[in-house]
């Protein structure tokens, strides 16, 4: 199985926030893209072995989403 995780940026709080509908549990910050997949590839082990899931390593697929406006 793979992994979904989505990463939507929050520009008033000015961070990514990491979901998974795949993952329960799973909601992470972080003021950097790099470092909120570092956190998610951290958490999501122990995270799978709470709710029961894989003993092994799994593919994650991350998905991210931006808007920002500009001045023309």
């Amino acid at each position: 199985m793979e992994y979904r995780i989505n990463a939507i940026w929050d520009g008033d709080a000015r961070v990514w926030i990491a979901s998974s509908d795949d993952i329960p549990g799973l909601t992470l910050e972080s003021g950097s893209l790099d470092a909120l997949i570092e956190r998610v590839r951290a958490a999501v082990p122990e995270l799978l072995h709470l709710n029961g899931g894989e003993a092994e390593p799994v593919p994650l697929f991350f998905t991210s989403e931006r808007h920002d406006w500009v001045a023309v």
